[in-house]
């Protein structure tokens, strides 16, 4: 039963009465915590009608299986010129220009122009490389915790802005072959780029600002690249380029991508699991007396609040069924990652976190030809953050309840912008 059927002449999932209305996915409730809907839908069917910020109206997978299946589908394609009227009208993407130049990356494409676009970044965040890189990802985080307080003042230290919004971008410069000088220069205003508005919406003005000056940032990498090239990833892809491998949209694209989607969800998922361990003050102390307990741990934490909450969109290039419900052509199918990862026909216990979970075969990085080939390095970099914050911030725990952060907004992101912390005098 979808939340299109009628039950009593009921929603099942919202218990209104005008079954068939798309439910809402946007709100500082839904934000601060989806699972309770995540698992009504669930219980409803595998696939609904949501409606997000924007207005636009998309169909939602939640269950694991029917999310595995999803995220495996052939008929399923990611290029927007799939999308129909409908859903281009309304939906929160880039204006052109920008669309067109930026939005060309490896989330946006299909076989076989992804399969060609992925074998140039794969060698890059190889789970071997990736392992070379371990002791320079350490002094990264070891940097950073050294310049936070020694002891934090009245309210606490924001570990966003002292650790989690740096970290990442910083250990991405190095895999990438980012030079120093053009790393420091990256304004992190710039990734709420991935938080695209509507165009009707008031801040529409502000996002295109920030679309341009990313757009001339990454002009800048390319043409220094070109001007001094190394052996690092961002410099083969300007190669590429001109060996007529890349369009230079497709190269600017996947620059893009490398330097916002590559590291904003790193940030925003230090918070997820930082505010995870935060609630459970026991599993807190048992990791941080136990750091052999990271890997296994770090995986629980991607299962139990995944910062990559739904997947991009999705489209289906004829009238098709997805699990029982007609699904139109150009209509937008999104996958609920952290609602499939809280499952219970897939995870015992899907609520209640376990650290030593296994096996876990959550879907947090995504499944199939779309996995996401960053995540051996997230991994890693998940392991060095949560390791160094445990080991070196003695007796962390929030400075203000937990339930007054803020929820960013983003439609498929979760995480905070602001998590004051307290703790003893750092080590």
């Amino acid at each position: 039963m979808t939340t299109q059927d009628r039950a009593g002449g009921r929603c099942p999932v919202t218990g209104t009465a005008a079954a068939g209305e798309p439910i809402p996915l946007h709100g500082a409730a839904y934000k601060t915590d989806p699972y309770d809907l995540y698992r009504r839908m669930r219980e409803a069917g595998p696939v609904h009608r949501v409606r997000f910020p924007s207005g636009i109206a998309a169909w939602l997978v939640t269950g694991y299986q029917a999310a595995h299946a999803a995220l495996n589908d052939p008929r399923l394609g990611k290029n927007h010129r799939l999308g129909n009227d409908d859903w281009r009208a309304l939906a929160s993407i880039m204006p052109e220009p920008q669309h067109s130049q930026l939005q060309v990356h490896l989330l946006h494409q299909d076989p076989p122009e992804h399969t060609r676009m992925r074998r140039l970044v794969l060698d890059a965040f190889a789970p071997r490389r990736v392992e070379t890189l371990r002791p320079r990802f350490q002094q990264i985080a070891d940097a950073l915790v050294d310049a936070l307080p020694a002891t934090p003042a009245d309210g606490g230290t924001d570990l966003v802005a002292g650790f989690a919004a740096h970290y990442p971008f910083r250990v991405l410069a190095e895999v990438i072959g980012l030079p120093a000088e053009l790393a420091d220069r990256f304004d992190r205003d710039w990734g709420k780029v991935v938080q695209p508005v509507g165009p009707q919406d008031p801040g529409r003005a502000a996002y295109e600002a920030r679309l341009a000056g990313l757009q001339g940032y990454i002009a800048e990498v390319v043409a220094d690249r070109r001007t001094r090239p190394d052996a690092g990833l961002l410099s083969r892809l300007v190669a590429a380029r001109d060996a007529g491998e890349l369009t230079p949209e497709e190269l600017d694209s996947m620059v893009f991508q490398l330097l916002v989607a590559g590291q904003e969800p790193v940030t925003n998922q230090i918070t997820t699991m930082v505010v995870t361990l935060l609630r459970h003050p026991h599993e807190l102390a048992r990791l941080r007396s136990d750091p052999a307990l990271l890997p296994r741990a770090v995986e629980e934490l991607l299962r139990h609040d995944s910062a990559f909450e739904l997947t991009t969109w999705r489209f289906f290039a004829e009238d098709s069924e997805l699990h029982g419900t007609r699904i139109p052509a150009g209509d937008s199918v999104i996958v609920s990652l952290c609602a499939a990862n809280r499952d219970g026909a897939q995870f015992a216990d899907p609520d209640v976190l376990d650290l030593e979970r296994s096996p876990n075969p959550h879907l947090a990085f995504g499944h199939g030809v779309h996995f996401c080939p960053g995540a051996a390095l997230a991994r890693a970099e998940l392991q060095v953050a949560l390791g160094t914050l445990l080991a070196r911030l003695p007796g962390l725990r929030p400075a203000r309840p937990l339930g007054e952060l803020t929820w960013i907004p983003a439609v498929l992101a979760r995480g905070v912008n602001l998590l004051p912390v307290s703790y003893d005098e750092r080590r």
